[in-house]
């Protein structure tokens, strides 16, 4: 009792904390106060894969989960965009969006969260868990999807996207960052005028984002993974009660598609990333992962005028 009492104590505060914190981002962005910071490291492209200097097949921007703490880092050191930029260098990829930033200011590049990564690493993560908590909440959520659906579509221009092109934009997004790619749709398609695809992967999120400007949502989960079937029974826009969800509409619409890679699991050896493990054809899980990617966009260019699928 006696150490449930200290840590209740101790996360208490910093609880609450990392709430308002969550907020004021947001907040700030959408009283001008500050703007989005748009200049990457030194060295570091836009975007990489395709040229330029010709439409490539598609723009895939991945959003990573709550591990994402600056612009080069992603949780399983960037294997999923390099196996992505491997098998279709027809495509252009951007992996620097912060999407738990609506300010697209790195996290553990600010002064006083180096040293917090230092000593209490954990504060990074809580930081991130209650920015998916902040987009997911109704009072704040349309300013957090403008704000970062700014965010993308800047750095899209900056990568050598013109609007209005028809080229298509893929949302490629990991766990939490997939409260972000639904909630980034209708800013996209307001300044770029893009088809949009949106991919999630164990994607966590409330449902409640409007998704009609969505050709199509491909939903690559497992009957393994735990962390998103929570998602699908805390949020009650998720719950096939409440129709009138953005979530709900959408698969009524056809245009969310439920893609099995069992046996994955969210996160460690098993997990839909993991290079550790194979599946019985010889594939690693993180193999299987981008295939499965890259046939879904391949797809979409093949048959551009398709109708939607049904939910399986």
């Amino acid at each position: 009792m006696n150490d449930f009492l200290l840590w209740a104590c101790v996360l208490g505060p910093v609880l609450l904390a990392e709430g308002l914190l969550a907020r004021y981002e947001v907040l700030a962005y959408s009283a001008g106060f500050r703007a989005p910071t748009t200049e990457l490291p030194e060295g570091m492209p836009y975007a990489r894969g395709a040229a330029a200097d010709a439409p490539p097949a598609a723009y895939l921007v991945y959003l990573d989960g709550i591990g994402k703490r600056r612009v080069r880092d992603t949780r399983d050191g960037g294997q999923l965009v390099k196996a992505v930029l491997a098998g279709a260098p027809e495509l252009r990829v951007l992996g620097q969006v912060q999407p738990y930033s609506p300010l697209a200011d790195p996290l553990a590049d600010r002064p006083v969260w180096a040293w917090l990564r230092r000593h209490i690493g954990l504060l990074l993560f809580l930081h991130n868990v209650m920015q998916i908590f902040v987009a997911a909440d109704h009072r704040y959520r349309p300013l957090y999807n403008r704000a970062v659906g700014s965010q993308i579509a800047t750095q899209l221009r900056l990568a050598g996207y013109r609007p209005g092109s028809g080229v298509p934009v893929v949302l490629l997004s990991y766990s939490g960052g997939a409260q972000v790619a639904t909630g980034a749709v209708g800013e996209l398609h307001s300044r770029l005028r893009c088809p949009l695809v949106v991919i999630t992967l164990g994607g966590f999120h409330n449902g409640a984002n409007d998704l009609s400007r969505v050709e199509q949502l491909h939903r690559l989960t497992s009957a393994y993974d735990r962390i998103e079937r929570v998602g699908t029974w805390m949020f009650p826009q998720r719950w096939p009660l409440f129709r009138g969800s953005g979530w709900n509409r959408a698969r009524r619409a056809g245009k969310v598609t439920v893609h099995r890679l069992d046996p994955a699991t969210h996160l460690g050896p098993r997990s839909y990333i993991s290079r550790d493990r194979t599946l019985p054809d010889g594939r690693s899980l993180l193999d299987r992962t981008t295939d499965t990617v890259i046939s879904l966009i391949r797809a979409r260019q093949d048959a551009p005028a398709a109708t939607d699928r049904p939910v399986p």
